[in-house]
């Protein structure tokens, strides 16, 4: 503990002097201070809430009272112990593999996603003994290099060329149906999932083409940093098949959009039909807690284990880290986080759908439970993203005490993925404040329209009656600016109205 609390200007200055300027500050011209946080709401120094929309970490609520304690008993006891026995380590491994299909039974618990992504990678190697891998466009898959080799979403901002795309990685488009490769605009969701899954063959053909053998397909459940993306029904199966045929396996990632986000199933991918061959798992595992794991089969676990490297991870599946993912699990049960999430999800959407009818801005709106995309636009016939407008509407609804971000290719996207312990009156506060802000934005623009069609009004005045001067209503006291057809300046003056 601090012995005083500081300032937040003298946070902001310490922050500013040790901390890495690559490391991303929300609101970074007006920065928030959170202090505190409980259930869906998190505090400044000034005490006042704010409306976490966009924390899919904290899964099951900021601070929960069960997982704290979970916490705080483990500490007091053993909190290092991952090559001695112990009952934690061994009852997580059984809970996560309960919840899952198919022969998914093996467990490696690690710290991070970007942890379990690397994990799965070299799972994913030393099974296949492939080396060529299919990642989708605008992916995140963590921060150490071999996640950063497939992740798209990345890569692109790399402005100094030291880190670029590795040949043996394949980029195929994502499958969004709004404004990808291929659209409601022109097909019909069966043949979008065809068309999409088709890229993935045609990838296959060329790398078998050369005498490459392909190691792995990976791919988020539900994309989110591409922008709240879901795919249309039956892709990740076509995939699959494409995907086993040619000797590979299915990477799922699940570290964004697991435990239960998705209202229906326990893991995104279970609505798509589809049983991987590795999970990767994270951020709501532990409500804010590092803990992660990859999840796999006997099979390819045995295929590691032959390599002859044993795998170690000092901190991976420490007592403490397996309680609060133990208690985070229990939460989710017994306070049927799952159905509300579905529940909630679906009224979120339908009301969110709603608001289409009033603001033409909103393009589309799409999402299963509670990991909702809405896609803002220019015009809804052209798609064109509202880049600007997206992040004007940010930082409103935070003036408006609510949390968002924006994300997508074009940073054009509102991301909404809570806590899973929001309820119907969240809901109803942050679409009334959305439609607030969204108003008032509308009023602005008709504000704007109409005192530029009041000074196009006064300049087609005084060319058609050789009046030199000008009077706009509101605007006694300023000099116009407007200039005549023979670029003298309007002075200003008066106009009958």
């Amino acid at each position: 503990m601090v012995e005083r609390e500081l300032s937040k200007k003298e946070t902001l200055e310490l922050r500013q002097k040790h901390i890495g300027e690559s490391c991303k500050l929300f609101f970074k011209a007006d920065p928030i201070k959170i202090v505190r946080a409980s259930g869906q709401y998190m505090y400044d120094e000034q005490d006042r809430p704010y409306l976490d929309c966009i924390n899919n970490v904290c899964h099951v609520g900021h601070c929960h009272p069960h997982v704290a304690e979970a916490a705080c008993n483990q500490i007091r006891v053993l909190n290092t112990n991952n090559r001695f026995l112990h009952d934690n380590i061994a009852l997580l491994a059984k809970r996560i593999t309960d919840t899952l299909p198919g022969n998914l039974n093996v467990v490696y618990l690690t710290n991070s996603g970007s942890e379990a992504t690397d994990l799965a990678i070299r799972l994913a190697k030393h099974h296949t003994k492939g080396t060529e891998m299919i990642t989708l466009d605008h992916a995140y898959h963590g921060h150490v290099m071999s996640a950063m080799d497939i992740s798209p979403y990345k890569l692109r901002k790399n402005k100094d060329g030291l880190h670029l795309k590795p040949d043996y990685v394949h980029i195929v488009p994502c499958p969004d149906s709004y404004r990808g490769k291929y659209t409601t605009k022109d097909f019909t969701e069966s043949q979008i999932s065809q068309k999409y899954a088709d890229e993935i063959g045609d990838v296959i053909k060329k790398v078998q083409a050369e005498g490459k053998q392909l190691s792995f397909y990976i791919a988020e459940s539900m994309q989110s940093c591409g922008g709240q993306i879901i795919y249309p029904e039956g892709y990740l199966q076509k995939v699959a098949k494409y995907v086993h045929d040619a000797g590979g396996v299915m990477v799922m990632d699940e570290v964004q959009v697991g435990f239960g986000r998705v209202g229906t199933h326990y893991w995104a991918f279970q609505p798509q039909g589809v049983i991987p061959d590795i999970v990767t798992m994270g951020k709501p595992m532990g409500n804010g807690h590092p803990v992660s794991a990859v999840v796999t089969t006997k099979e390819i676990s045995a295929s590691f284990e032959g390599n002859g490297m044993s795998y170690f991870n000092t901190y991976g599946g420490n007592p403490v880290s397996c309680a609060v993912a133990l208690a985070v699990l229990d939460v989710i049960e017994k306070e049927n986080l799952i159905s509300n999430a579905k529940m909630l999800g679906d009224y979120w959407k339908n009301k969110l759908i709603s608001l289409m009818d009033k603001f033409p801005i909103i393009g589309n709106v799409r999402g299963n439970g509670l990991f909702i995309g809405i896609d803002l636009v220019k015009d809804r016939e052209t798609r064109e993203p509202a880049i600007q407008e997206a992040d004007q509407i940010l930082h409103r609804m935070k003036e408006e005490y609510i949390l968002l971000s924006t994300d997508g290719p074009y940073e054009n996207v509102l991301k909404i993925k809570p806590p899973l312990c929001f309820t119907k009156e969240n809901v109803d506060h942050f679409c009334s404040k959305l439609e607030q802000v969204l108003l008032e934005r509308e009023n602005n623009n008709k504000d704007v329209q109409d005192t530029v069609q009041h000074l196009v009004d006064c300049v087609e005045f005084n060319n058609k009656n050789n009046n030199s001067s000008a009077f706009v209503r509101g605007y006694s006291d300023l000099e116009i600016g407007l200039k005549t057809s023979d670029a003298e300046v309007i002075p200003r003056g008066m106009v009958p109205v």
